[in-house]
């Protein structure tokens, strides 16, 4: 797919017919993709919706090389994964496409990040090599041209300092944190954040008791003095993040869409408000997959938000054993 094909990507109003489009490049382009479309028996000349485009286990990240074409990568992001587990591993050939989306998701939901000073709260991603959250913060920091931007890892107090320095003065701030970190560092400080967004990117994997979507964001809430916490939905495999300005509702932009499945069928869209298995659409993946069937459980509601409510059980069981590596 060309660079004019990225261009359109980033204008179109929806994602219906580019995404159909897509799928027919990434059949003929991606030998995995290829593979477990003719595996599920699907003829591709019949799939007319993106409802009946097949969704790839997003395990395969973990055990294929998943390329549209042939390439050598600019980047290649890594999943953090869990000790002595196989990490996903997301080959990108071209980091502007990436820039492109995180940059204008931003802009469509927050604003021109120029507008923000951008301060990143996530020690244990600054910890490894190869984040795509960290390599997105990074540039977003770069971006916003502030002299106060800039990640931290454990130095807590100077982080306050700065926080109760740049409200003083008004200055908007986004504070982006892994939850873990965030709920440090509130523990230890109580502020009254009024020109500042709180935007957790999930992650605790045991370094914390888990807590529960409401009780997590009460307790900021409560801690750091903000009417409501927002979140970013994004993982290694994607190329695009959906955001929440509260109560763990997600929005899109127009090049993402997500889909709910029923647990037990791919196939078969869950009833509605029902909980199954998030997919989705990232037509910013067009030089890997655009079609993830994801391990995370959600919800769509019928104004087209989402809420994620857990991880799949034995997630890694499912799907990929239709194909033997």
């Amino acid at each position: 797919m060309n660079e004019l094909y990225a261009d359109r990507i980033f204008t179109a109003r929806g994602t219906e017919a580019l995404a159909l489009e897509l799928f027919q490049a990434q059949y003929g382009g991606n030998e995995l993709y290829r593979a477990y479309v003719n595996a599920l028996r699907i003829q591709p000349a019949q799939v007319r919706s993106v409802l009946q485009i097949p969704f790839l286990p997003i395990q395969f990240f973990k055990t294929h090389r998943v390329t549209t074409g042939s390439f050598e990568p600019a980047a290649v992001f890594e999943s953090s994964g869990t000790t002595g587990a196989a990490n996903s591993r997301h080959l990108v050939k071209d980091t502007g496409i990436y820039i492109r989306s995180f940059m204008e998701a931003f802009r469509l939901f927050y604003g021109p990040v120029e507008n923000f000073v951008v301060l990143g709260l996530l020690p244990s991603y600054l910890e490894r090599q190869h984040s795509s959250l960290v390599y997105m913060v990074q540039e977003m920091i770069a971006r916003s041209g502030r002299p106060e931007s800039g990640f931290y890892l454990y130095e807590h107090e100077k982080l306050a300092q700065t926080l109760q320095a740049l409200e003083a003065r008004r200055q908007p701030v986004l504070l982006i944190g892994v939850t873990f970190a965030l709920l440090d560092f509130a523990e230890r400080y109580q502020l009254q954040l009024q020109h500042t967004i709180v935007m957790e990117t999930g992650g605790m994997k045991g370094r914390r008791e888990e807590w529960t979507r409401e009780e997590l964001h009460a307790y900021l809430q409560q801690r750091l003095g903000v009417p409501a916490i927002h979140a970013e939905y994004g993982m290694t495999e994607l190329l695009s993040q959906a955001y929440s300005a509260g109560k763990g509702l997600f929005r899109c932009p127009p090049w993402m869409q997500v889909l709910v499945r029923d647990e037990n069928d791919p196939f078969q869209l869950a009833a509605a408000d029902a909980a199954g298995v998030i997919n989705v659409i990232d037509l910013a993946n067009i030089h890997s997959c655009a079609f993830i069937a994801t391990e995370d459980i959600g919800r769509l509601h019928g104004d087209g938000s989402f809420e994620v409510l857990g991880r799949l059980d034995n997630s890694a069981l499912r799907g990929c054993s239709l194909m033997v590596s």
